[in-house]
């Protein structure tokens, strides 16, 4: 029998066959192969364990390993893994998915269509908010608005609403009809000189986008409740209030993007729950299944539903695997685990102890910014310079040199440049998160210096 490969070999293989998502060859010289995973920590292909410190794409809220999870998928398989979902074919696993989160989410979602991710899920939002302006006699409302350090995929309409530059110079030009207005980060949003809410200021910012492309042919506003992969940004508490009145008052449809957010990462079991508010749409992936399978989806409004069944003419969407019942039996097993095990409420406790933590331990240093968070997602933001809150310049690689860091640490995690994002699966005890503090804290120590 032939000995496993080790690390550094299955790298080499790796790159002779495998174009990886992010592709850049020099970031992926010293990759990792894992093997193997243990409730909240990975294993590579050497032996080395790793405090899995972003749910290894934000999306492994139970911890890994959990078996009514992988039950779910085998007897599903076992009776049926797979039929179409289109229009006059359907299958109970989906039926009784739809029904659940339709208990679960906001009261005026009750209807769902599934998708394989995060991507097609906005993709899906995209095309449902121009069918429905149609559907009300306004087809030139077809614009879409979104933040800046917004991530909502990178399926190239999905990437031309996620407002990450870095994502777009490879494929441009980008389509017409998407914008982008400033992210309501406390930090570093201008606080309004006459004294007034900055999280306002910053939520009148889509009003002035609105006026500016024209009311009449906006259809969607898009937002992360605490937006993720763009440095976990926290909005302050009255902005998403006034989104929503903004988004009445001009009949542009308030799109709410759950796909990290959702079932329980933030402490709520969907996040635009902490400020009140109902959205038109939303969209869902990630966590649903707690990584283990592929599914997404969005949420639709009693009234956007009620076009759709009204209308003369089809909804011309689809995806092979929407409704997929496989993934859809696994979505059940998640919804039972996140209940049973109260992840929603482990969540809010144990984020709160993360979030002091991080602060205990780094708030003192001289190159720590900015601590934040809600729930278990939290970030740290590293600057040149405190008082001015100046960032590293790109060129002496911030990212890069915390990221080997952090991995030398014991800790696996990603960066939004010079954010840390942080983001353990729910069920992660309070031991493995004091050693994800000290190993992030260690990494900052070996980059900056005490």
């Amino acid at each position: 029998m032939n000995a496993p490969l080790s690390n550094s070999a299955l790298v080499d293989k790796d790159q002779e066959h495998m174009i990886h998502p992010l592709h850049h060859n020099p970031a992926h010289a010293n990759a990792k192969v894992w093997v193997k995973a243990e409730g909240s920590h990975l294993i590579d292909a050497d032996g080395n364990r790793y405090i899995d410190g972003l749910s290894c794409l934000w999306n492994v809220s139970c911890g890994h390993g959990r078996q009514p999870l992988i039950d779910a998928a085998a007897r599903q398989m076992q009776q049926m893994a797979y039929c179409s979902s289109y229009n006059g074919s359907s299958n109970p696993p989906a039926i009784e998915l739809a029904e659940r989160l339709s208990g679960l989410c906001y009261p005026q979602i009750n209807n769902f269509y599934f998708t394989s991710g995060g991507g097609e899920s906005t993709d899906s939002n995209f095309k449902l908010a121009r069918y429905y302006w149609k559907a009300k006699g306004k087809p030139e409302k077809t614009k879409v608005i979104s933040r800046i350090w917004g991530y909502h995929g990178v399926t190239f309409a999905a990437m031309c609403a996620t407002g990450i530059a870095g994502y777009w110079p490879s494929f441009e030009p980008r389509m017409p009809g998407f914008s982008h207005i400033p992210a309501p980060d406390p930090y570093h949003y201008p606080v309004p000189g006459d004294g007034s809410s900055q999280g306002i200021a910053a939520a009148n910012e889509l009003e002035k986008e609105i006026l500016k492309q024209g009311p009449e042919t906006v259809a969607m506003f898009i937002a992360e409740p605490v937006q993720g992969a763009g440095g976990v940004i926290v909005p302050p508490d009255d902005y998403f209030p006034r989104i929503r009145e903004i988004c009445d008052q001009y009949e542009v449809l308030f799109v709410v993007d759950e796909v990290i957010t959702g079932f329980g990462r933030t402490g709520k079991l969907f996040a635009l729950d902490h400020y009140g508010v109902q959205p038109d749409l939303m969209q869902f992936a990630k966590s649903i299944t707690s990584g283990y399978l592929p599914l997404g989806g969005i949420g639709i409004s009693d009234e956007v539903a009620e076009t759709i069944r009204n209308s003369d003419k089809p909804w011309m969407h689809a995806y092979t695997y929407s409704g997929h019942p496989t993934t859809c039996a696994v979505g059940l097993a998640t919804l039972d685990y996140i209940e049973s095990h109260n992840l929603v409420e482990q969540a809010a406790s144990k984020g709160a102890y993360l979030l002091d933590r991080l602060h205990a331990e780094l708030d003192g240093h001289p190159h720590v910014g900015n601590v934040r968070g809600k729930g278990m997602m939290c970030g740290v933001e590293l600057v040149e310079d405190k008082t001015t809150k100046t960032w590293y310049p790109p060129e002496w690689g911030v990212g890069a040199k915390m990221t080997k860091a952090m991995i030398d640490n014991g800790v696996f995690t990603r960066m939004r440049s010079e954010v840390v994002c942080i983001a353990p699966p729910l069920t992660t005890d309070e031991v493995t998160l004091d050693e994800l503090v000290a190993g992030i804290r260690n990494a900052i120590v070996t980059v900056f210096g005490e």
